[in-house]
């Protein structure tokens, strides 16, 4: 096994910042571009980032972004996992509210990436996806943060 060092006695910077996005329902809001040109527009070439939803009903996934009916079949294991009209006792929101919890509480809130050559260290069919578990459209917020140099 061999290990490269990246990046090495550089002065460490930090950056920080928000990505609004629109979803259209329930379903998967590819990111991986907006997060790539905002990692490349800080000039931190070798670091740490995290993207953070600021939201209980959506989550953060990476995922296969060459196949989509991977993301379909993520959909059908979502709604086995966690069905809507089971007998919920928290249904004040509707009945796709707390199934969408539960998603989220699967999938995660939060994606610590790494940054090398100032671009998120992605594997070749990895993409960067917004998972929106409510069947309306919503606007969600995403908060960036890479620490580098």
């Amino acid at each position: 096994m061999r290990i490269e060092t990246l990046s090495e006695g550089e002065i460490t910077r930090q950056a920080s910042g928000r990505l609004g996005v629109d979803t259209r329902g329930q379903g998967f809001t590819e990111v991986t571009d907006a997060v790539a040109r905002w990692v490349a527009g800080t000039g931190i070439r070798h670091g740490l980032l995290t993207v953070f939803c600021r939201h209980t009903s959506a989550s953060l996934l990476i995922q296969e972004n060459a196949d989509p009916d991977v993301r379909r079949d993520l959909l059908t294991a979502f709604d086995r996992l966690a069905p809507r009209n089971a007998g919920y006792v928290h249904a004040a929101e509707g009945p796709d509210d707390m199934p969408a919890h539960i998603r989220t509480l699967l999938s995660g809130i939060s994606l610590s990436i790494p940054v090398a050559e100032g671009r998120p260290a992605l594997g070749t069919w990895q993409g960067i996806y917004l998972a929106e578990h409510r069947d309306r459209p919503h606007r969600r917020d995403l908060i960036f943060h890479l620490i580098g140099a």
